[in-house]
C-alpha cells in the first residue's frame, strides 16, 4: 500500500500538494492552479469502454460510441491501475456527491496519484458538509484514475495504451493512459445519465438560470456553442452549466462546479468567468507569461481544448443548492 491516504484534503491543501509533487504546475497571477495534462489533452472517445455485463447489456446502444469490454477484461484493466495506485508513494482520495438534489445524488469516491485530479473533481463535484462527511461511508461509485499508467492494448477488447472503462455492475470507472481530468467527470455524467433515465427522466446537455421571479430558462447546445457564457448572466441566478437532469418537480445540476473553454476568456466579454479563475480554480493546459505568470486566453500552443475548472460558488448569485422549477425558456443553440 502507498506510504500516504490523503483523503478528502482542502483546496489550499491539495494546491500545495500539487506545487511540491507536480511537474508543469504552477500559480497563476490570480491564485489559479496551472496544471498540464500532457500527452491527452481533451478526451479520448475510441478508447472509451463500457463493461457488456447482464445489468446493462440491454440498455446501451452498442457501437463505434459505445464500446464494450468483457468483463473479465474489464478485471484485468482494474488489476492494473490498483497495481499501480498501490506502488504510489502517496494517493489522493476524494469523496463527493453528484447531483444537488438529495432524493437522487449519488456518493461518489475518486482515487487518484495527482493533487490536480483531486481538485479538479472536488472543484466539479459538490463537496459533503461535515456532518454528510460523517456519515458517507461506503460510495455508489469509485473513480480508479490510474491515468499516469498506460493500459496494456494485448487486452482482448483494447486497441491503445489508453483505456477509460465504465462498468455499471461493479460500480466504478477505471481510468488508464491518460491524465486528462474531464475523463472523470464525463464518467460520473454517464453513470448519472444512465440511472435517471432508467428512473424516467429527462438528462439534458444545457446550462441553466433562474431570473428574480423564480422563471428557469435552459440552454441546449454542443461544447462551445455558448452555454457557460449563456447562463453565466450577472443579472440572473446560475443553475449550472453543462449537465442538468429534469424529474417531475423540476430541474437539477448534477455537477458542483464549471468546466469552461478557456480560449478567448477576457474580463470584457466574460467578466463572471474571468473573475472565477482565482485561488482554488484549475486552469488546464494554459500558457502562462513567464513573467507576469497572467495567463494567455490566446495563446494555443499546448491545445485549442484549453480550460478551467471552479466550483459554482465562484459565479456571484449563482443558486444553491443548484435546482429550479420546471423550464419556462428554453433554448437550442
Amino acid at each position: 500500500m502507498p506510504a500516504e491516504r490523503l483523503t478528502n484534503l482542502t483546496r489550499e491543501q491539495l494546491i500545495d500538494w500539487a506545487l511540491k509533487t507536480e511537474f508543469d504546475t504552477e500559480l497563476t497571477d490570480t491564485g489559479a492552479l496551472k496544471v498540464n495534462s500532457y500527452q491527452r489533452k481533451g478526451r479520448s472517445p475510441d478508447d472509451k469502454r463500457i463493461v457488456r455485463s447482464a445489468e446493462v447489456v440491454q440498455d446501451v446502444n452498442w457501437g463505434k460510441v459505445n464500446m464494450p469490454l468483457s468483463e473479465s477484461s474489464f478485471k484485468q484493466v482494474k488489476d492494473r491501475a490498483v497495481r499501480f495506485l498501490e506502488s504510489q508513494p502517496r494517493l489522493f482520495v476524494v469523496d463527493c456527491f453528484a447531483g444537488h438534489d438529495a432524493k437522487y445524488r449519488i456518493k461518489v469516491r475518486v482515487i487518484t496519484t495527482r493533487a490536480y485530479h483531486a481538485l479538479f473533481m472536488t472543484n466539479m463535484l459538490i463537496v459533503p458538509t461535515k456532518e454528510e462527511l460523517a456519515n458517507f461511508c461506503e460510495p455508489d461509485y469509485t473513480i480508479y484514475n490510474a491515468g499516469a499508467m498506460s493500459a496494456d492494448k494485448t487486452v482482448r477488447g483494447l486497441t491503445s495504451e489508453t483505456c477509460v472503462a465504465l462498468n455499471f455492475k461493479t460500480r466504478e470507472q477505471v481510468i488508464l493512459g491518460t491524465q486528462y481530468a474531464g475523463e472523470m467527470k464525463k464518467g460520473i455524467l454517464t453513470v448519472m445519465m444512465y440511472l435517471e433515465t432508467k428512473r424516467g427522466h429527462v438528462c439534458m446537455h444545457a446550462s441553466a438560470n433562474e431570473g428574480r421571479d423564480g422563471d428557469v430558462s435552459v440552454f441546449f447546445g454542443l461544447s462551445g456553442t455558448g452555454k457557460t457564457t449563456l447562463s453565466a448572466d450577472p443579472n440572473r441566478r446560475l443553475i449550472g452549466d453543462d449537465e442538468h437532469v429534469w424529474h417531475n418537480e423540476g430541474i437539477y445540476n448534477i455537477e458542483g462546479g464549471c468546466y469552461a473553454k478557456a480560449i478567448g476568456l477576457s474580463a470584457e466579454t466574460e467578466p463572471e468567468i474571468f473573475d472565477a479563475i482565482r485561488v482554488g480554480a484549475v486552469a488546464e493546459n494554459v500558457v502562462l507569461d513567464p513573467i507576469t505568470k497572467a495567463i494567455d486566453y490566446n495563446d494555443t500552443t499546448l491545445t485549442e481544448n484549453t480550460r478551467v475548472a471552479y466550483p459554482l460558488s465562484y459565479i456571484k448569485g449563482v443558486k444553491l443548492p443548484a435546482c429550479g422549477a420546471h423550464p419556462k425558456n428554453i433554448v437550442f443553440l
